[in-house]
């Protein structure tokens, strides 16, 4: 597996509508699109930047995974999605390298990707989603 780029940055907000000021507003950046993930928990937020994104995630609910760490650490970046060609490949390779994802089949992701996340005590200290597809 290689990938050639970063796809996004997560970032967890409490209001993706109040943060777009900064994003829209001040630094003149697109947003491309805001879509809600029911199953998940989570509103996001797409903003363009060059040929990567940031996403904006807003929790729905209070038991949802970005509102435990909204909770915990407040809001901040949240994970680094790389693109990847296949990722069931990917997990099993990064199985092979002894490393943990959170699943051991892609997820469905915003936009119809299929998606991983590796642990971050496995990573050193960041959460990694590995990203097939693009939105």
């Amino acid at each position: 597996m290689k990938s050639e780029r970063i796809d996004h940055i997560g970032i967890v907000v409490k209001s993706i509508e109040e943060r777009l000021s900064v994003y829209r507003d001040l630094l003149k950046l697109e947003v491309t699109g805001i879509e809600e993930l029911p199953e998940r928990g989570l509103k996001v937020a797409f903003i363009k930047v060059g040929d990567t994104r940031i996403e904006l995630l807003e929790p729905l609910s209070e038991n949802s995974q970005i509102s435990k760490f909204l909770e915990s650490r407040g809001e901040g970046i949240h994970h680094i999605a790389f693109r990847v060609d296949d990722v069931k490949a990917a997990i099993e390779e990064a199985v092979s390298l002894e490393l943990k994802p959170l699943s051991r089949e892609p997820e469905s992701g915003a936009g119809g990707t299929k998606i991983v996340f590796l642990h971050p005590k496995s990573t050193g200290g960041v959460l990694m989603e590995l990203v097939e597809g693009h939105h």
